[in-house]
């Protein structure tokens, strides 16, 4: 199947109904969140042979760079491997005063396979690009952020591919501001507020996790540190960037 064919309009929510692989559908989990917003899991998308297999490729010929970002103001090195791909129409990607190169996906072959394999599972979606992320060990991480910028739209859908050792994801409901505001008189009475709404999920090697709807709205996401984490992680984050904002 080629890319022409792949590359649907509209990222509407969508279900895992791809009639070649049946076992989606009995290995997938959905969490509602609530508010329009969904979870999808399934932690065995792809063979584990193919996950090897890919999982060599990426970490061997993908042009891996640690950039130096800005956070609250401070100059540091981004705690983690990254590497950009994107379609020719998408503009310019830029975060944490980082500004990445753009690769084209002719330029590794095995990515555009892996998107399709994301496109048939994801029937509606079209992803036009493509951040990937080497955690070396468990000192690697990224910490709580929502992928809410604009030129992802209100309603983003993000395709979450993993490789390699397990780690945990987390998922963290953003506070209102009503409950800002009881935390704040609670803490002042010397109350103990409680934890805050909160998912966890083992990304296994070769699992997909999709957030729709308005989950980069009202949720915040991370892949903590853990000592026990000794071996590599790769994970490719698929997303669809708006060409007319």
């Amino acid at each position: 199947m080629s890319l022409g064919r792949l590359a649907r309009s509209g990222f509407t929510n969508t279900t895992i109904t791809n009639p070649n692989q049946d076992h989606l559908k009995k290995n997938r989990t959905v969490v509602d969140l609530g508010d329009g917003s969904d979870v999808v899991y399934v932690a065995r998308f792809l063979s584990p042979d193919r996950s090897w297999e890919w999982f060599d490729y990426l970490d061997k010929r993908i042009p891996w760079t640690r950039p130096s970002i800005r956070v609250f103001g401070r100059s540091c090195v981004q705690p983690r491997d990254t590497c950009y791909v994107a379609s020719e129409e998408v503009p310019e990607l830029k975060y944490s005063g980082y500004q990445p190169h753009a690769y084209s996906w002719d330029d590794f072959p095995p990515l555009k396979a892996i998107l399709e394999e994301v496109h048939e599972a994801l029937p509606g979606s079209s992803f036009n690009s493509l951040l990937l992320n080497r955690y070396k060990c468990g000192s690697d991480c990224v910490g709580w952020h929502a992928d809410d910028e604009k030129l992802y739209g209100p309603t983003p859908e993000i395709a979450s591919v993993s490789f390699g050792c397990e780690r945990e994801f987390l998922l963290r409901k953003k506070p209102s501001k009503t409950s800002q505001e009881k935390a704040s008189s609670s803490t002042s009475k010397g109350l103990k507020t409680k934890r805050p709404n909160q998912h966890q999920f083992m990304l296994k090697h070769g699992s997909l996790l999709v957030m729709r709807g308005y989950t980069q709205r009202d949720w915040v996401h991370s892949v903590p540190k853990r000592a026990k984490a000794k071996a590599v992680r790769i994970n490719l984050t698929f997303r669809c960037v708006l060409t007319e904002i």
